[in-house]
């Protein structure tokens, strides 16, 4: 490839240098901020070598080469613009100004739980070889490997602890992240986690059964009651809190003089956050987390596979607009409560429509007989096949329509069958056919025969949609 022309090729397409604001790259995709988007001529790019696709999302426009490739022409670009010095952070940013209220809100959940999703994913990983090794009749017919092999249980429980404590000091991480996010300190924003988890404090999973009995430990403060009930595995009380704090951090070091803001600033911020925690705010927003998660669930519940089939069916258009981030509070606080909830619904329908994105985009592959268009589905539907539907969704099904159409009906339909048997997660990780240790091992045979469904008719509807547009063609070129 000569880099140098695929950039030319690209600035000329794009509207020239002078309509590019941002210029940054991740591991597979050109990542730009343009300042007007109607100038884009994309079928011209389309045919640029090295091009597997191209999408607009949360303010950028996003062009994907493939890993190492994508360096090699991001170098090319930078030399041709002089942007050489930007991260993708500058890129989002530049792109966060076209976006409207509830895109920001959702990249603001993003940007303050993509950091700590390794954290989430390890822990949820390590509860789903837990449950593998737990779980009765899942190899040995009526016991576990537990009982089979009574020497693993020390493991077993090491694990188990090992699992739960992302879990059990959530607040912490979110705290951190959020704080980070709002502009304020990550490190008093850490304190504030910890405080909310403090062992002095009622564990907060055994708030309801202590409601029930009135066995809920007080502080008394000048005639005052204030519930001493910690906030392990809560999300809306963290963010809404780290959010408090920041702001009043950043207002603090408005009006302390400088001679005292390293000793007034962080004692009054921490504490005034921590007093509107647990008297006003922690007990309104834990109250509301319930009550969204008990809705959800409720839905899930009672909307049956109807409902599965419609969270299916629009599961993929939420990936487009990228609000399919905000899930993963829901998902946290259902992980968090799993004695409860029995795990995430979420999860496993969004494995459902990576399966499905990945079996239309491989059909595609077996249809066309366009090199490059091949070249880049196969690999494309793969990679959804494993969890990363971007390239596909993107670069194959959106593109050609019929596709995106196929998959999102077979997503539904397996949506709907899964949600039939009630399957659930125990744990995040890639949502595909890595996705299966993360689910509970008594519904892991439904998620199975899911995906199959899932992938046989995502991948048939798309062939025979397929045959039949090339059938028209062909008429139409007679005629």
């Amino acid at each position: 490839m000569d880099y140098p022309v695929i950039a030319k090729q690209l600035l000329e397409h794009l509207g020239g240098k002078q309509n590019i604001q941002a210029l940054a790259h991740c591991a597979t995709r050109l990542r730009l901020a343009l300042k007007d988007e109607s100038v884009v001529n994309e079928d011209a790019i389309s045919e640029i070598e090295g091009v597997k696709g191209q999408f607009k999302v949360a303010g950028q426009y996003q062009i994907i080469f493939g890993s190492g490739i994508v360096n090699q022409v991001y170098a090319a670009m930078s030399e041709a613009t002089g942007m050489a010095e930007m991260s993708t952070n500058d890129v989002a940013q530049a792109g966060a100004q076209k976006q409207n209220i509830i895109q920001r809100a959702v990249k603001g959940l993003s940007d303050i739980f993509v950091p700590i999703i390794p954290a989430i994913v390890a822990g949820g990983l390590l509860m789903g070889i837990f449950n593998v090794l737990t779980a009765k009749g899942l190899f040995i017919d009526g016991q576990s490997l537990i009982d089979a092999n009574p020497g693993l249980a020390d493991l077993a429980s090491m694990i188990n602890t090992f699992a739960n404590a992302p879990f059990v000091y959530l607040p912490i991480l979110l705290a951190f992240s959020a704080t980070k996010k709002f502009g304020g300190n990550p490190f008093l924003g850490a304190a504030l986690g910890m405080l909310m988890v403090h062992p002095d404090l009622l564990n907060g999973w055994g708030f309801g059964s202590a409601s029930v009995h009135g066995t809920i430990p007080t502080w008394n403060i000048l005639g005052l009651e204030i519930q001493k009930v910690g906030y392990q595995g809560s999300v809306l009380p963290v963010l809404v809190c780290a959010f408090i704090l920041a702001k009043i951090e950043l207002n603090l070091r408005k009006v302390v003089p400088s001679v005292l803001d390293n000793l007034l600033t962080p004692l009054l911020a921490l504490f005034i956050t921590g007093f509107l925690t647990f008297t006003v705010v922690g007990p309104f927003t834990r109250d509301l987390g319930f009550l969204l998660g008990d809705g959800l669930n409720w839905l899930y519940e009672s909307a049956g596979f109807i409902g599965g089939a419609i969270f299916g069916l629009i599961y993929a258009p939420f990936v487009i607009t990228g609000m399919h981030h905000s899930f993963i509070a829901i998902e946290t606080q259902l992980l968090a409560d799993i004695a409860v909830t029995g795990g995430t619904f979420i999860f496993p329908i969004a494995a459902m429509s990576n399966v499905a994105q990945g079996a239309a985009s491989l059909a595609v592959g077996m249809i066309t007989r366009d090199q490059k268009l091949k070249g880049i589905a196969i690999p494309s539907g793969i990679t959804a096949l494993l969890g990363i539907t971007e390239p596909a969704m993107f670069g194959v099904n959106l593109k050609m329509r019929y596709p995106f159409i196929a998959a999102i009906t077979g997503s539904a339909v397996s949506s709907a069958f899964i949600t039939f048997f009630h399957v659930k997660a125990h744990a995040l990780g890639a949502a595909g056919l890595p996705g299966i240790i993360s689910i509970n091992p008594a519904k892991l045979s439904y998620y199975i025969i899911g995906m199959a469904i899932s992938f046989i008719t995502a991948f048939g509807l798309t062939y025979a949609l397929g045959v039949r547009n090339k059938a028209k063609q062909q008429a139409k070129a007679v005629a």
